[in-house]
């Protein structure tokens, strides 16, 4: 009676892979990870980026390799696996639209290295990490702006608005505010020459109070 009680025979089920597997699929996911990390460090945007999201890629690129080891060692644990990740929910907010590649890209080697295919996951981080490296970290000259103009009266906006005409390849009016002591103009711009020369031109017409130049990339809201 007590070899039946403790007979656990799903242990049995679940020594499905051998020690040496498990551990060879951790250390190629665990490479692929600081690969990943790295290649976020590098193409990352702002001025100092986030330690904590490089780390949690990589601990997720190696969770998402065991998950799928669970997985494909039998059909009731990847049923029982899915039920379980099916009641978990994230309620963080993805600022940055590149940091959800780097999510996505986390999760789909840890996934292509669970099965099987390291050839692909090494293969494909190295076209994508050298695509990013690319295209992120290309310099262009034509940065959108946002600037905004505080005017006496709409002499001063006329005669403003002309300097942002002579010294922007293209300019929209975002928002115009109206009150008694004068007229503030919000544009976006894309500028010709240099940021410093515009900003002054502006600021030396009379009637003008007060110019700010914001570097814009989508993220600002005035």
């Amino acid at each position: 009676m007590l070899e039946q009680l403790f007979n656990f025979s799903f242990l049995d089920r679940a020594a499905t892979f051998s020690v040496p597997d498990i551990l060879a699929a951790l250390l190629v996911s665990f490479a692929l990870g600081l690969f990943i990390f790295f290649v976020y460090s590098k193409t990352f945007r702002g001025v100092m980026h986030s330690s904590s999201f490089g780390i949690s890629l990589i601990a997720m690129d190696l969770i998402t390799t065991l998950v799928i080891l669970a997985v494909s060692s039998n059909l009731i644990t990847s049923l029982g696996m899915v039920g379980a990740l099916s009641i978990v929910r994230f309620r963080t907010v993805v600022k940055e639209p590149l940091d959800l590649v780097y999510l996505f890209w986390s999760i789909t080697v840890g996934i292509i290295v669970g099965v099987g295919l390291i050839p692909l996951a090494v293969i494909g981080s190295v076209v994508i990490g050298v695509m990013l490296f690319i295209f992120v970290n290309r310099k262009t000259s034509d940065s959108p702006y946002v600037v905004v103009i505080s005017c006496s009266g709409e002499q001063a906006e006329n005669q403003a608005v002309s300097v942002v005409k002579a010294a922007t390849k293209k300019h929209v009016l975002k928002a115009k505010s109206v009150t008694r002591d004068g007229v503030e103009l919000t544009l976006e711009v894309r500028l010709k020459e240099s940021s410093s020369a515009f900003v002054n031109a502006l600021t030396a017409v009379q009637g003008v109070h007060n110019a700010t130049l914001v570097s814009y990339n989508g993220d600002y809201y005035m």
